[in-house]
């Protein structure tokens, strides 16, 4: 039986009532382990905001896939503009992060959930405008942790370190104001963890 009634369309969700998913951890806290984990089996449909930056793209990075690569100019014309929702320069390293709010709306088209992997300074941005936000903080078993992993790393300078591990004293700081916070002393603990948040956030 055919109806001349609209039908609707995954497009009619509105950003303003889409879930986001913020996820944040200071550097060391293998939150970008646990992110990839959870992409590959998630309880909910999560849709990766993809950030813009000024930084110039790495050897194999793709505009619109790993970052929206912006120049200054741009990056400072859509700022003045209202067109992100939060923004931070980081490290000190004269390049800007942002995320757009068509990011959200691209989530909202798809029925998905908004998912934000930002560091905390983004995310109290976010959580100003987006009260309702699930926010999950991932932090190492132990505050020594961050040292043990960046210098296991072995792919960045003492100064470079010392700059990310006065950064995580300063996030883990800001831990609080999550809404949740997970420990990952073992990855696939942590990301059941996050999964059955995830579980319970939609039923609500």
């Amino acid at each position: 039986m055919s109806s001349d009634a609209p039908q609707p369309h995954p497009g009619d969700q509105s950003a303003e009532n889409t879930k986001l998913l913020v996820l944040s951890g200071p550097s060391g806290s293998g939150k970008t382990t646990i992110v990839r984990k959870l992409l590959q089996d998630t309880p909910v449909p999560l849709r990766i905001c993809v950030s813009a930056t000024t930084r110039p793209p790495r050897t194999g990075e793709i505009d619109g896939d790993d970052y929206h690569f912006l120049n200054a100019d741009e990056f400072e014309q859509k700022r003045k503009e209202g067109e992100f929702l939060e923004t931070a320069e980081v490290f000190s390293s004269g390049y800007w992060y942002g995320t757009l709010k068509s990011e959200i709306q691209r989530a909202a088209d798809q029925s998905a959930w908004a998912f934000l992997e930002i560091d905390v300074e983004g995310a109290l941005n976010v959580m100003r405008e987006y009260p309702e936000a699930v926010t999950i903080f991932i932090r190492a078993s132990s505050d020594d942790e961050y040292e043990v992993r960046l210098r296991g790393r072995g792919t960045e300078s003492e100064e470079v370190i010392q700059k990310r591990l006065a950064t995580a004293r300063r996030e883990l700081a800001q831990a609080d104001r999550y809404k949740y916070q997970v420990i990952n002393d073992e990855l696939d603990r942590a990301v059941e963890e996050i999964k059955h948040i995830l579980r319970t956030e939609e039923a609500d």
